[in-house]
């Protein structure tokens, strides 16, 4: 595991960005991978800590000491190999996960945790470069096929999976190009498309067959869903699906956005994240999309503090805006946590992404009471918010008087997450849903992420509701050994 000193020896590097004045102008990733000297002594850093919380903080529960300790030995390869037997798509989590993984690190309890994050950067990406990364179709094939419904994280991990263990599988996508959240809501600079289109490749040399423009089910006409990105010009009935399938897998994200409702919602200039971040990522990938949503010049004002609220501001400081507010309705965290309270856990803290540090004034403990249309020519249009600071007092929102503002605002985006799938899919189905509106299906291990509905199964948002794109690894892979397990009776995929 590392050095057996290293931990003593060597501190934490983080990886580099370029300059913001450059990154700015563009939409290219920025970040500077640890060279191969610096990813080793990294490596180096972990600690010989008998109980790895670190693969237990992890979602798919990577086998971290092993490969930091290949780094550290400069056996990438066999490094590269340990990474893909529990995560299909390194290069999507080295490059957006938060890293659950180092908070549970044992050197987090009192000193800064191993860079694991931008170790599994550096493996994934030298194993592309050396072309260490190829397809692995099966021997033998099993005559079954699967129909994989979304092909977000969660539904392509299921793909690749199924593909491998012998099963015919078909992704349908509603979109015109594959990749769900990961190509319509992760702005360019954050990971470039192109780690998708190659997984897209490598997956088709393993038997995956893409349909795109495919929409599965209904789509509402208005209401909850209806603005979500759909490019389909195709419809195949539910009933389609499972006559011509031995299962199917509902895979779709977690896209209906939770709304502002307050008045002067229907003005002009209003919009969801999740109408403003796709068109840019089109726009990025060669499209043509007619009345972009532009921050050009506008005063932006951003209402969410999650990760959706901080892309919004990357992507609106790229259009040239004039200035950029986020909003976060809880109370600013502490720059630290208390780690002797939190370790092993995600801590709550002040999280600072490169998105605000190109330029956001954040406010925090903040509700928007009112959204005021301008005058004149500007009638209809959004000009201004008002807001008021509330505090939480047993548990309950309380407002404080006397702290009432106005902002100047020509573009508001909502990213206050997501708070279901589009129904549309499940109804075409029948699948009963949750409290929440997601797909009711257990995960556990006999019948796991099963619906009511004989062969259809369901994973990723579509089932927990929103999360991280690492959690839809780890539902996709692990809905796919459940489909294995229904077609053929047992397994060998791994859980």
């Amino acid at each position: 595991m590392g050095k057996v000193t290293g931990f003593l020896e060597f501190e934490r590097l983080e990886e580099g960005y370029e300059p913001v004045p450059a990154r700015v102008k563009n939409w290219k990733e920025f970040v500077i991978t640890l060279a191969e000297d610096q990813a080793k002594v990294q490596g180096a850093r972990c600690m010989d800590c008998g109980t790895p919380f670190c693969s237990s903080g992890c979602p798919v529960n990577n086998i971290i000491p092993d490969f930091n300790d290949l780094v550290y030995r400069g056996d990438w390869q066999s490094a590269l190999e340990v990474l893909q037997q529990t995560n299909n798509f390194p290069e999507f989590t080295g490059r957006v996960c938060p890293a659950p993984c180092e908070a549970a690190c044992t050197l987090n309890v009192n000193d800064d945790p191993v860079g694991i994050k931008s170790i599994e950067h550096a493996i994934i990406d030298r194993g592309w470069m050396e072309g260490w990364v190829t397809p692995q179709p099966p021997r033998s094939k099993t005559g079954k096929k699967v129909a994989v419904v979304g092909s977000g994280p969660a539904g392509l991990a299921a793909a690749q999976q199924l593909a491998r263990a012998g099963h015919a599988v078909t992704v349908f996508e509603k979109n015109s190009r594959i990749g769900g959240l990961l190509r319509y809501g992760i702005p360019d600079f954050k990971m470039e498309k192109t780690h998708i289109d190659r997984r897209i490749a490598q997956m088709q040399a393993e038997g995956v067959v893409f349909r795109t423009g495919v929409l599965v089910g209904a789509w509402p006409a208005d209401g909850p869903g209806s603005k979500v990105t759909n490019d389909a010009s195709q419809t195949i009935a539910a009933e389609r699906l499972m006559a011509d399938f031995d299962a199917v897998l509902l895979s779709g994200g977690s896209e209906v956005s939770r709304d502002l409702p307050v008045p002067g919602r229907d003005l002009d200039g209003v919009h969801f994240a999740m109408e403003f971040l796709p068109q840019q990522n089109k726009v990025v990938a060669g499209d043509k999309v007619k009345g972009q949503i532009k921050a050009t010049g506008k005063h932006v004002i951003v209402i969410g503090g999650g990760d959706t609220g901080s892309d919004c501001v990357g992507t609106s400081n790229r259009h040239g805006a004039a200035s950029v507010t986020q909003f976060e309705l809880m109370p600013m965290p502490p720059d630290e946590e208390n780690k002797p309270l939190t370790w092993p856990y995600w801590p709550t803290k002040l999280r600072t992404s490169s998105s605000h540090e190109e330029g956001c004034q954040r406010e925090f403990a903040i509700a928007t009471k009112e959204l005021v249309g301008g005058t004149g020519k500007d009638k209809g249009k959004v000009g201004a918010l008002k807001t008021v600071h509330v505090e939480w007092q047993g548990g309950k929102m309380v407002e404080v008087p006397g702290t009432e503002k106005e902002y100047k605002a020509d573009l508001v985006l909502l990213a206050m997450g997501f708070t279901a799938p589009v129904a549309g899919v499940l109804e075409a189905f029948g699948v009963e849903r949750d409290a929440r509106g997601n797909a009711r299906a257990h995960t556990e291990a006999q019948g796991g992420y099963r619906t009511n509905v004989g062969k259809v199964f369901a994973a990723g948002d579509m089932r927990r509701g929103q999360s991280l794109v690492v959690w839809a690894i780890r539902e996709g892979r692990q809905a796919a050994r459940a489909v294995d397990e229904y077609l053929m009776g047992a397994s060998t995929l791994p859980r």
